[in-house]
């Protein structure tokens, strides 16, 4: 096979995928794909899941490659292509703490992690994203460990705070 490099970061939203993986990303010198590039059309439209699990696969298939993202239907697949998984597993309070952020810090413009022209706002869709966000771990945890421990040969990093994430990163 060769020599592979995936690393899947994944946890709840706000919880800090995103700068993870472009640090560890440009520490290791290895490619970055965000799943939200590849999901998310203009005006938050998804896209078809036929169109984003090619270009899902294209991206795993590759023999290098950092991906974050919180598409939870996603990380089977992404197991069974990646040789670590990053999970940052976060009290609901920090994640919430950092999507809100997230949102203050790019109110009306688009991130350059997401898909298409998708603005952050303030909106009724996005009080249903944070209560998402709030409930992530009581929805997700469990299942996600689950996942995870199905694919022993795949090593799992767990990171429960920033200060956790910042000595990992040192240490890289």
């Amino acid at each position: 096979m060769g020599m592979r490099c995936g690393i899947a970061v994944v946890g709840g939203n706000g919880s800090g995928k995103t700068t993870l993986a472009r640090e560890l990303a440009q520490k290791l010198q290895l490619p970055l794909v965000h799943l939200d590039v590849l999901y998310w059309r203009d005006n938050w439209q998804s896209a078809p899941d036929a169109e984003f699990q090619a270009l899902l696969r294209a991206e795993l298939q590759k023999p290098r490659w950092i991906i974050d993202g919180n598409i939870a239907s996603t990380l089977p697949l992404r197991l069974t292509y990646c040789d670590t998984v990053i999970f940052l597993d976060f009290s609901r309070l920090r994640c919430l703490c950092g999507a809100v952020w997230r949102v203050i810090q790019n109110y009306g413009k688009s991130r350059p992690d997401m898909g298409g022209n998708c603005p952050e706002r303030f909106d009724q869709s996005h009080l249903t994203f944070f209560k998402t966000v709030w409930n992530f771990n009581k929805n997700n945890r469990a299942r996600y460990y689950k996942m995870i421990d199905n694919v022993p040969e795949v090593r799992c990093i767990v990171l429960k705070s920033r200060r956790q994430v910042k000595a990992f990163l040192r240490q890289a």
